[in-house]
């Protein structure tokens, strides 16, 4: 399916390029999520018409990232989790505690932004994580998991 980019797609393209995709990857995530829409007669021209206020949109919003970004580069957060005399937790540290302990400290991060390639954390210690605010805006912080009897 040939569709226009309607903002910068990672591993896909930028703003405003028809590129070609598979028919289920757009109509299951590019176009409900409004990231795309059908490269269409109708669809480019009205693109076009409004091209400079899509760019300027995706400017602002990466301005916000960097912004946030900077605030989240290089933070140490702790997260305490109940675990044996060997290290190893009860459970595991997954990305939603670590968006929970952001959030107390007044940090906007949603679940799909924390990248574990490694999966949950399942020992106590220190562990660098990725957050990915936009695209082009991924900072790295710590997080120091602590055992608690």
């Amino acid at each position: 399916m040939q569709i226009i980019l309607m903002e910068k797609v990672v591993n896909l393209g930028e703003l405003g390029d028809v590129v070609k995709v598979k028919d289920g990857f757009a109509r299951n995530y590019l176009l409900p999520h409004g990231k795309a829409k059908r490269a269409t007669e109708a669809n480019l021209k009205a693109f076009e018409a409004r091209r400079a206020e899509l760019e300027q949109a995706q400017a602002a919003s990466l301005d916000k990232a960097r912004e946030r970004g900077a605030k989240l580069d290089g933070l140490t957060i702790q997260i305490a989790q109940k675990a044996g005399v060997d290290g190893r937790l009860f459970g595991s540290v997954t990305n939603i505690d670590i968006v929970e302990t952001l959030e107390k400290q007044g940090h906007e991060v949603e679940r799909a932004m924390v990248r574990m390639p490694a999966g949950p954390l399942k020992q106590t210690g220190d562990y660098p994580i990725q957050i990915a605010l936009h695209g082009d805006v991924v900072v790295t912080i710590t997080v120091s998991v602590l055992g608690e009897s």
